[in-house]
This record gives structure tokens, sequence and C-alpha cells, in this order.
């Protein structure tokens, strides 16, 4: 009887050192067989695993895809208009024993602080680079930028065993003290390529005119041109018959041309005439033969 007591003690002694014993590594896990803060094994494949009892420790790493945020920051691409740029990143722990080299005990936290500078450095060099203004950060281009920002940052994280799968902006806007200045100027521009439309309406403008009025002034011309060879034509064809008229009976031709005279001096009402008793106007109005 008196061996039992000392049976149950060693069968718990033995159930706990074989508990001790086994650890679990979960599909989503990586694992660090630690011996007095050395590593002696890595386990990346789910299952049992066995480690000497109180003398190593297990450490794990999520295997999974990790995000991180990071603080907005201020950038000055080359057209110095200054901008507040935050973003995120997608990243996994691809090397466990670099990881738990770089990072001793600071665990994940630690290696966030330190991917957080690393990519917040990379975002003020590929944003601020020569041939980066504002426009470019906003418009499509954004996305080979984030790309550069990935492939840059992804470089410097392998020392800590890390590797970034993503890097995305998220917002990119003014500073509060900056906005009313950039709206001014963005008014300003807008104006001056408002006044430089306008002065090449203007211009455009003053041209047709221009030319309507060359238009105008050449046809008036060829007008008064065609106008005065119409006017001699008829002129010439009036004297052509006055002179055919003349010389088929000159006295009747004087006689008509009196006639006419008559016609147009006296077309009035009431018409008065100062003349010479003896000129030769009223010669066939004085006797009834004529002249």
């Amino acid at each position: 009887m008196k061996k039992l007591p000392i049976f149950i003690a060693v069968l718990f002694v033995a159930a706990v050192l074989a508990f001790s014993s086994f650890f679990v590594v979960d599909e989503r896990q990586k694992a660090l067989v630690l011996q007095f803060g050395q590593i002696k094994a890595v386990k990346e494949e789910p299952g049992l695993s066995f480690k000497i009892p109180f003398i190593q420790d297990v450490v794990y790493y999520d295997d999974r895809i990790l995000s991180l945020e990071t603080p907005e920051i201020e950038v000055t691409p080359s057209d110095d208009r200054r901008l507040l740029v935050d973003s995120f990143a997608r990243y996994r722990i691809a090397d466990v024993v670099k990881f738990r080299q770089a990072v001793s005990t600071g665990g994940i936290r630690l290696a966030e602080d330190r991917l957080k500078g690393i990519l917040n450095a990379q975002l003020r060099e590929v944003l601020g680079a020569d041939t980066i203004t504002s426009n470019t950060i906003i418009s499509a281009e954004r996305a080979s930028l984030a790309l550069r920002i990935r492939d840059k940052s992804r470089i410097e994280a392998a020392s800590l065993g890390i590797d970034i799968m993503d890097v995305r902006l998220k917002q990119t806007f003014l500073p509060e003290q900056n906005l009313e200045a950039t709206f001014a100027r963005m008014r300003a521009e807008r104006e001056r390529e408002a006044a430089d439309e306008r002065a090449r309406g203007a211009e455009a403008a003053q041209r047709v005119r221009a030319q309507a009025d060359r238009t105008v002034v050449e046809l008036k011309s060829d007008a008064s041109r065609q106008a005065e060879i119409t006017r001699g034509e008829a002129d010439a064809e009036k004297n052509r018959i006055y002179a055919d008229a003349y010389g088929a009976d000159p006295d009747f031709f004087e006689f008509y041309r009196s006639l006419d005279a008559y016609r147009k001096g006296l077309s009035g009402e009431n018409t008065t005439m100062v003349i010479s008793p003896d000129s030769e106007f009223f010669d066939y109005l004085k006797s009834n033969s004529g002249r």
C-alpha cells in the first residue's frame, strides 16, 4: 500500500513530462524551438512535434498574410505642392529564423514598427523624386508608384524575414494650411487659361471680321466696276441711238430734245424759271411753225 502513492506520483510526473514534450503546430502558424534562447529547430509544417521538456521552449509566429496601415506622412513632390499620404501594406513572415534574429522578443509589434519606418522612407523617396509631381500622384499612375514603393520596401524588409506582398496608397490630400493657397493658385491658373482662350477667340474673331470686311470691299468694288461698265455701255448705246436719230432727221431730233428738256425743266406743279427773253430754250413755244 505504501508503494501506491509513489507509483501515482511517478505516473503524474511521467504524464507531465510527456505532456510537456509534445506541441502542436497549427496550419496557420510556424514555430521555433528555442533552448536557452538559441534556435534549435524550425517547424513550418503543421502537426505534432517533440521538444525537450523544461529545457526547450516553443515560440509561434503567424504564417498568414497580415495587414499594416501606415500613419499619414507629408511628402513634397517636385512641384513643391505638399501632400498628406497614407498607405497600407500586405505582408507575411517568410523566414522565421531571420524574423527572430531581427526582432528577438519584440515580436510582431516591433517588426511592424520597423516595417512602418521602411514604408515611410520609401514613400518619401519615390513620391519626392524629381520626375514626380502632385498631379502624377493623384492620377492613374499612382498604381505604378505603389509598385515601385513595394519593390524598394521588399528589399529592405527581407532583412527582417518579411516578404511584402502588396502596397497601396489609400488617400492623398492637401494639408489644411495649404488648401487656400492651392485653391488660389488653381483659380489663378484657370483665370489665366480663360484669358488666353478669350485672347485667342478675339484674335480669331478679328481675323474673321477682317476677312469679311475685305470680302465686302472686294464685292462692292467688283459691283461698282460692273455697274460702271454697264452704265458706260448704256451711255454708249444711248449716244449711238441719239446719233442715229440725229442723222436720220436732225430737225425732228432737235425738236424731241427740246421737248425732253421742257419735260425735265418744268416737271413740278409750280415751277419758276429765270431766263433771258431771247434765249433759244423756248424757241419751239414761241411759234406754231417752230424755228
